[in-house]
């Protein structure tokens, strides 16, 4: 089931999706053209360090406020990966895991950090800061994908104890992500991944949105895509 899923994000965010998709934001622009990707472990700290370059300014791009919560709109540089959701702590269900780096200045969904250090904890979503998500197809949305919802009442559901209170697979876990020149990068420690080195990653620029009010249309949903490191989303990217 996980090659299949595997295919399945290929073939919605390959070829001539893809092509199609990346021209129609204000947002396609060099900041979200990715050069590369790239997750290493450094073995003598006991983290792995995920990387992505641009050809324009990382991070530098930030989205611009609908100024409510529904509608509002998130740019992200997403690391799709081979991990399984239980890995971080997610109970076990069918999706990509995926690691996004994301802003949004619309709203703040890291409860428990304060990213821009004013001791004030929740009005800081549009500095740039990591998510676990699961991703599954979705053909209500333009992009194909959305983050796995799920009902409030299922008690079947378990979800790291650092998630934002969202009926979502998402996680907040509070990664230090840094940004200068053409880099944008977080620091994993190996125990918050289930101290898994052995795994396939991808990179994906993309814009998705919040949405509150429309039944048909999912919480957070993927609308379009901008670049993919691979060019197919083969994820042919080994841990260095």
């Amino acid at each position: 089931m996980r090659t299949k899923n595997l295919i399945m994000l290929g073939l919605l965010l390959g070829g001539s999706f893809f092509t199609s998709c990346a021209q129609k934001s204000p947002y396609n622009t060099p900041d979200f053209q990715i050069s590369a990707a790239q997750v290493t472990h450094e073995t003598d700290l006991g983290v792995t360090v995920w990387e992505m370059a641009v050809k324009g300014n990382a991070g530098a791009t930030i989205p611009t406020p609908a100024g409510q919560l529904d509608g509002a709109p998130v740019l992200g540089y997403v690391f799709p990966t081979s991990l399984q959701p239980t890995d971080v702590g997610f109970s076990a269900t069918e999706g990509i895991l995926a690691l996004a780096l994301t802003s949004h200045p619309d709203f703040d969904d890291t409860p428990l950090w304060d990213e821009n250090s004013d001791s004030i904890l929740d009005n800081d979503g549009v500095v740039w800061h990591p998510h676990w998500v699961v991703l599954t197809e979705d053909k209500r949305v333009a992009g194909g994908l959305s983050v796995k919802q799920f009902k409030k009442a299922d008690e079947t559901v378990v979800l790291p104890p650092t998630n934002p209170g969202m009926p979502m697979y998402m996680d907040s876990p509070g990664y230090p992500v840094l940004t200068g020149g053409n880099i944008i990068k977080v620091v994993v420690p190996d125990y918050r991944i289930n101290n898994r080195t052995d795994f396939k990653y991808d990179g994906v620029a993309a814009f998705m949105k919040v949405n509150t009010s429309k039944e048909d249309l999912p919480m957070l949903g993927v609308y379009e895509v901008y670049s993919v490191a691979s060019g197919d989303l083969s994820l042919p990217y080994s841990v260095k």
